[in-house]
């Protein structure tokens, strides 16, 4: 069934091939992506010199929407991501994507988000390129490039980025180094996706996502883009009956008319274990 769209066309703002890996996805829903050249950076870079100073579901939106006003199309698409410490286990990185579909034509905005362990972020101070030879063989480099900072950032400072020659990162991490108060090089994995083999994957499952989620139409005011929003908790006890802090429900919701509609959990579970309710396990 195609989707309600009388101009196919689909303004990606990036400055970083995304679209090699997106845009098959829309494809096969008959959306056409459309790379857009617009200073993406300007809201925010990994490497420091622009912080993002807006939320990570803002900043997307925004570059979707930079895209359609250069492009002067009413759909939009862009894709924005963090990466760290997992925040509970810590010395895990994490990879937390976000990827905005903004449609003026029924005047909805979707926003999806993939949160993995499956990125080869890392971060280091050293003082000389040795140092750096455990990050460099565990990130995947050459192949995923490096970038490299001083250690205590300035403005102005000299940045090294989409690093994938080893006497190239060795004069980025010296010079570096001397430019930092501390005598330290920061070095990283470059995080930008055209630098980045393990985000080009993550961001080829979200477009999946994507795709699936536009093919779903509303029930109520027929719009795509109809799924999954939020949860329900207070899945039933086993034992006593009482709410557990689980998830009972999973809802389903409309962007467009804000309609909204209850589907029983995806793995079909009706009851909780006693050990997750606050009752039987105070």
């Amino acid at each position: 069934m195609p989707l309600p769209y009388p101009d196919p066309r689909v303004a990606l703002a990036t400055l970083h091939g995304k679209e090699r890996v997106l845009a098959p996805a829309l494809a096969e829903i008959g959306l056409r992506i459309e790379p857009v050249s617009v200073d993406t950076d300007a809201l925010g870079t990994f490497s420091g010199e622009v912080e993002r100073t807006a939320s990570a579901r803002d900043t997307v939106i925004a570059k979707a929407r930079l895209g359609m006003q250069a492009s002067g199309c009413a759909l939009g698409l862009a894709t924005e991501a963090s990466f760290g410490p997992d925040p509970i286990v810590g010395f895990v990185p994490v990879h937390h994507e976000l990827i905005a579909f903004v449609d003026d034509v029924h005047g909805q905005v979707l926003v999806l988000e993939n949160l993995s362990r499956e990125t080869n972020w890392q971060s280091k101070a050293v003082r000389t390129a040795s140092e750096a030879e455990t990050l460099m063989l565990s990130s995947g480099f050459p192949e995923h490039a490096l970038l490299v900072r001083p250690n205590q950032a300035f403005a102005g400072m000299p940045v090294h980025k989409g690093l994938r020659d080893r006497a190239a990162l060795e004069h980025a991490i010296a010079e570096c180094a001397t430019a930092s108060s501390d005598g330290l090089a920061r070095i990283e994995t470059d995080m930008r996706a055209h630098m980045n083999p393990s985000r080009m994957r993550q961001l080829r499952a979200l477009a999946s996502q994507l795709a699936e989620r536009l093919s779903t139409p509303c029930p109520s005011c027929s719009a795509p883009g109809f799924g999954r929003t939020h949860a329900h908790f207070g899945l039933p006890c086993r034992d006593c009956g009482e709410p557990a802090d689980m998830v009972r429900a999973e809802v389903w919701s409309c962007a467009a008319c804000h309609f909204e509609q209850e589907h029983p959990r995806s793995d079909g579970r009706v009851e909780a274990d006693p050990g997750a309710c606050p009752h039987c396990n105070p």
